[in-house]
């Protein structure tokens, strides 16, 4: 099997990886074996490479993952000197490298973005450079302590599709910016081309969240769902529950850089879910005349990112509902005998 740091879910190949493993497995004492080549893996992708490298069966020594790294960090790509060290020690005794071409390449080549050099040249894992945010920075955020309970005041992010893409629902804490996934609904792997999403359990979602917790805003973005963000509107209160059109760009630019800031200075926490981190590490930056905006890798991509969304849209409610004088800390009584 070659290449498998480009076997990833859009293309299917980690289920093809896993169908290959049970065939060979299944004859291990007639002599089967399998074996992989590939470059380093981006780690926000989730490939073959990347699961066959993080499983126990590498730590505990069972399978042999043999790897040559070059020495060098993303900064020091302007140092020749490091660069051909990492290039040296990375190519080993492949002795047809050029690796004074290769040098030049890395060092005056702007056509090729850093995270490329360092996969395909030096042999170190890195993220893709046009990533919104890194597996370090967003798993620095994550708190397994005080867990969101019920009674708790929160802001909800809103995010609905019908067939395509993902509808998803958000939780954050007031008093402390915690994210947590109320619900997600994702086209699963081979569905018919009828499907859709259920729209009565996302009703129940909502409702249910309601009673549930302190909802103190809402935002919600309207295609394909304005009917029912109306409705939650008449239900819990036109003062709770917004419209919050994510195509606007100038308004969506600015609650992109306050989510990805909170993120870098630790201003917000979320409780691990593997659905909100594959999300917000499957989300790509786009350039647009009012800043950065996030979106999918490629339009048809299976790389949903629809809780990303929820999220930054959940911060925004959060931020919102404080600065209305929303935030209300609920008191212990102590009372004397």
């Amino acid at each position: 099997m070659d290449e498998v740091h480009h076997w990833v879910g859009s293309n299917g190949g980690p289920e093809f990886f896993q169908t290959l493993k049970r065939n060979v497995e299944k004859l291990t004492a007639a002599g089967a074996r399998w074996v992989t080549t590939t470059n380093a893996y981006n780690p926000n992708e989730d490939s073959v490479a990347q699961q066959i490298h993080e499983s126990a069966m590498v730590e505990m020594g069972l399978w042999l993952y043999d790897c040559l790294e070059g020495v060098i960090e993303p900064d020091e790509l302007r140092d020749e000197e490091k660069v051909r060290a990492a290039l040296i020690e990375a190519y080993g005794d492949a002795t047809w490298a050029d690796i004074n071409g290769l040098t030049r390449t890395i060092l005056y080549d702007r056509t090729t973005p850093d995270s490329t050099y360092l996969r395909f040249y030096c042999n170190r894992i890195a993220e893709s450079s046009d990533g919104w945010m890194s597996k370090v920075e967003w798993d620095a955020c994550a708190d397994d302590q005080d867990p969101i309970k019920p009674g708790d005041q929160i802001a909800i992010g809103f995010d609905g599709s019908i067939r395509g893409d993902a509808t998803g629902i958000c939780g954050v804490r007031l008093r402390d910016a915690k994210l947590f996934v109320i619900g997600v609904w994702e086209r699963p792997e081979h569905a018919p081309d009828e499907w859709e999403v259920d729209v009565l359990a996302v009703e129940a979602a909502v409702h249910n969240a309601f009673n549930t917790y302190r909802v103190a805003w809402m935002y919600a973005d309207p295609p394909y769902w304005q009917e029912a963000i109306g409705r939650w509107a008449m239900e819990h209160g036109d003062d709770t529950v917004f419209e919050y059109w994510t195509s606007k760009p100038t308004r969506m630019v600015q609650a992109v850089e306050r989510f990805r800031t909170a993120v870098m200075v630790r201003d917000l926490k979320h409780d691990g879910d593997h659905r909100l981190t594959r999300h917000v590490l499957n989300a790509v930056t786009r350039e647009v005349p009012q800043g950065v905006l996030i979106q999918k890798d490629s339009p048809r991509s299976k790389r949903k990112i629809d809780l990303a969304v929820c999220a930054v849209l959940g911060l925004e409610a959060r931020a919102d509902a404080i600065a209305d004088g929303r935030m209300k800390i609920r008191r212990s009584r102590v009372v004397g005998f």
